[in-house]
């Protein structure tokens, strides 16, 4: 088999399920020499290095740059020491063994669209004819709708969609031709956020797939709860793979984030008095220009925690971080600006409210889910506007107090002199 180097997962998941095949990695000669070692030491995969192969579609309007080096894939044709390969993108998840698969023809896939199949999981014969003449076309300016794999591997097998259905013979004997697979080999995961289940009759329910938005591939810990299946493709990691890389950084975030709220209970009395006195002129200016801080301050520890957490972390542990980090950070302004942290943090309870609502296990459908969602946050506007306008409000009363400025009637300082309290 066959597969984007991304998916070491995969990789690690079809040997716990004794797959009866080789496990050959398409790695490109830019592929770090480490990367190569860990395959094939550590994963008993067999690492097959090429040349990129050039994109001639990648100065058209339409094109998407992710996509540059898809038609590396085309190397599963040339290779000609199998009988057949089953070659598999990275966002695939294995339910169950798939050796039937080797049975299929000279090519076979999946339709997701109606009209058009789908390149996530494919069976190939490997032939050096069909790998020359896949080169030659690229060369001759094949028609390819998106430049990528998905639309010339499409346009190589225009008549995919008249062949048969594959059913894998009963004494185990290899077909000949092209085939379709069944769905089951490639379940959309939009199909299961409709109904929150499976129910694709034909075929076995083999492989899940995920072709939707890149930032919401599942390996991405903000994908779950967002998208339920995310959690369930990392369980498949953390029994895996697991997280040895990204643990470190988790823990000295925790540290410091602990740290941060710590520092600003105790130092609460003095960052409040941070500031310079000015003549009366000056201080209109100083407040706009502190309310501009506040803010940004505020939507920074909303934002800032959710892009230094390591994107391929355990969703329950990613989000854990983000909530830890954004309320420290939080702490920081409310308490530098003597704010009400109730309405600060208003925010920071409707995200955990929604992520307890997202994770709720008992919808009956999709359809219900997404409107329960929509209803919370239809019914949390109204609270986060009027603790915007709370804080607003108090941050005016703060500026306006002492602790900030002189009181009024007291001597003004020479001037250039500032007095740091």
């Amino acid at each position: 088999m066959t597969w984007s180097l991304r998916n070491r997962k995969t990789n690690l998941w079809l040997l716990r399920l004794n797959v009866d095949a080789d496990l050959v990695v398409i790695a490109s000669v830019d592929v770090p020499l480490r990367w190569v070692h860990t395959l094939e030491q550590d994963d008993g995969a067999k690492v097959v290095r090429v040349d990129n192969v050039n994109n001639p579609y990648k100065n058209q309007a339409n094109f998407d740059r992710r996509f540059k080096l898809t038609l590396n894939k085309l190397y599963a044709w040339s290779l000609v020491d199998y009988e057949r390969v089953v070659m598999l993108d990275a966002d695939n998840l294995f339910l169950q063994k798939t050796d039937e698969l080797f049975q299929c023809g000279q090519f076979c896939a999946v339709f997701i669209n109606p009209c058009i199949f789908h390149t996530g999981l494919f069976v190939l014969q490997p032939s050096m004819v069909v790998f020359k003449d896949m080169l030659h076309q690229l060369d001759v300016g094949q028609d390819n709708p998106d430049g990528a794999d998905q639309g010339f591997i499409g346009g190589y097998f225009p008549d995919l969609l008249d062949k048969p259905m594959f059913y894998p013979p009963p004494n185990g004997t290899k077909l000949e031709g092209s085939y379709r697979l069944p769905l089951g080999y490639q379940m959309d995961a939009t199909y299961y956020y409709l109904r929150l289940r499976w129910s694709v009759p034909c075929g076995p329910n083999s492989v899940i797939t995920f072709p939707g938005a890149p930032w919401l591939k599942p390996w991405y810990w903000w994908s779950w709860p967002v998208l339920p299946l995310g959690l369930q493709w990392h369980e498949q990691r953390r029994q895996n793979l697991g997280y040895g890389a990204e643990i470190p950084l988790v823990f000295i975030q925790t540290i410091v984030y602990l740290g941060i709220i710590a520092v600003t209970r105790l130092a609460r009395p003095n960052l409040s008095k941070l500031c310079y006195r000015r003549t009366d002129k000056n201080i209109s200016l100083i407040h706009a220009g502190l309310k501009l801080i506040a803010i940004w301050s505020i939507l920074a520890a909303y934002v800032l925690p959710f892009f230094i957490i390591p994107c391929t972390i355990y969703p329950v542990v990613g989000w854990t971080l983000y909530l830890l980090g954004s309320f420290a950070l939080c702490s920081i302004a409310n308490n530098a600006f003597m704010l009400p942290m109730l309405h600060v943090l208003t925010p920071w309870l409707g995200i955990f409210g929604a992520l307890v609502l997202m994770a709720c296990p008992w919808y009956t459908d999709g359809v219900v889910r997404t409107l329960a969602v929509f209803g919370y946050a239809f019914c949390c506007a109204p609270f986060v506007w009027v603790s915007l306008v709370k804080v607003m409000a108090s941050l005016q009363i703060s500026l306006e107090r002492e602790v900030f400025f002189p009181i009024l009637g007291e001597s003004s300082p020479p001037s250039g002199f500032n007095k740091l309290y």
